[in-house]
């Protein structure tokens, strides 16, 4: 399934159902309602029950499956609700593979809780092939790739590591939180099932936290769908009105967003006190060709270090107009300690490995006027001087 409209910035306010059939509303009504009155025993009128089924979810659902060209999608209460329903199709004895940065969630849920029912992971190196045809074992059933990852924005080239996946019938799950389907569709590059922490740049305004999930065909969707309404994470009404309200601004959003971001990038790339900066954007950056070819440009997110002489403390704490706050996508610029924060869930010896450094800063650059941006970053790191 696909949107009727070629041009995403058309889609994202056109695709799936955009406008309410029984009124010709422009804007999806919000149904806020439990239960529906059914005309006699086994006589619907399309919903049974807001869990099952609710037009406002659905709409959503139907939109964000047009974006991503899959063929049916599904919204959660959450992205880790979304991933939960998802990794809910694996057995006992199955195993995992997951990219060697990904969001600490993603490794907490696998090792904290689908352990729980036997259901192992193994940390691979997807940027390369030999290597990670080589980590997939006998009861490997599935890939969870992110590209760019969190946080050091390691790009893996996603058509050919689901090549190498399907040889070994692997089911191929790619978080495309950061890019959204405005900038990188898996589907059409090989991938099985999309997923997207929705609270980000889909949703964009900090004010929501939803999740989404999106399959490539009628046997995956007919699995997901049980599940979804067997465990019971769904998006409320009002929530999923707020998500189409949001995803309707993604490609103006996102346009301004990177274009912030390719400066921001650059900024610090020439700035003296900083040590490393990593964005896909960079033409010295891992994997810079490859995330050519599949996104349209190197996304938003930015990581850097800043050398030993500045005290990240004293960097955040100057901060004035860039938030530290978790999450990222809003139109407000974001900072976070990824150690400390968002993967503070990775044992430290694994994070080390991976090189989550103890002096990562990840930054995810808002829609401000770029001066402001760059200004505000430029005090913060002349404080931070020791």
């Amino acid at each position: 399934m696909s949107s009727k409209y070629t041009n995403a910035e058309t889609a994202v306010i056109h695709g799936g159902i955009s406008i309410d059939e029984t009124t010709g509303a422009v804007n999806i009504p919000i149904y806020q309602t439990s239960t529906y009155k059914q005309d006699g025993l086994g006589k619907m009128r399309g919903y049974e029950y807001s869990r099952t089924g609710n037009p406002t979810r659905e709409a959503l659902e139907k939109l964000i499956a047009d974006l991503e060209g899959g063929y049916a999608g599904f919204a959660f209460a959450s992205g880790m609700a979304a991933l939960t329903a998802v990794l809910s199709l694996l057995h006992s004895g199955d195993n995992v593979l997951i990219s060697s940065n990904v969001y600490g969630g993603t490794f907490r849920l696998l090792s904290k809780v689908f352990d729980h029912f036997d259901i192992s992971y193994t940390i691979a190196d997807t940027t390369d092939l030999s290597v990670y045809e080589s980590q997939i074992s006998e009861n490997t059933k599935a890939v969870i790739i992110e590209s760019p990852a969190n946080p050091l924005m390691t790009v893996t080239d996603i058509k050919a590591v689901a090549e190498v996946s399907h040889k070994h019938d692997l089911l191929v799950i790619v978080d495309n939180t950061f890019m959204t389907p405005y900038l990188q569709k898996p589907l059409e590059l090989g991938a099985d099932i999309v997923v997207h922490s929705a609270t980000k740049y889909l949703g964009g305004h900090s004010d929501v936290v939803s999740g989404l999930a999106v399959v490539n065909s009628k046997e995956l969707a007919e699995k997901i769908a049980f599940i979804q309404n067997s465990t019971g994470g769904v998006l409320g009404p009002f929530d999923s009105f707020l998500l189409i309200r949001g995803i309707k601004t993604l490609a103006v959003r996102m346009d301004r967003h990177v274009e912030n971001a390719e400066k921001a990038a650059k900024f610090l790339l020439e700035h003296k006190a900083v040590k490393k900066v990593y964005y896909p954007g960079l033409e010295n950056a891992q994997g810079y060709d490859i995330n050519r070819r599949q996104a349209k440009n190197g996304g938003v997110m930015i990581s850097f270090e800043l050398h030993e002489n500045y005290d990240i403390n004293k960097f955040f704490e100057s901060l004035e107009l860039i938030s530290l706050a978790e999450s990222l996508g809003g139109v407000e610029s974001l900072v976070c300690h990824p150690s400390t924060m968002t993967h503070a869930s990775i044992p430290a010896d694994i994070r080390k490995k991976v090189g989550i450094t103890d002096g990562l800063i990840r930054l995810s650059t808002g829609i401000e006027k770029i001066d402001d941006i760059l200004a505000d970053l430029a005090q913060a790191i002349e404080k931070a001087e020791v």
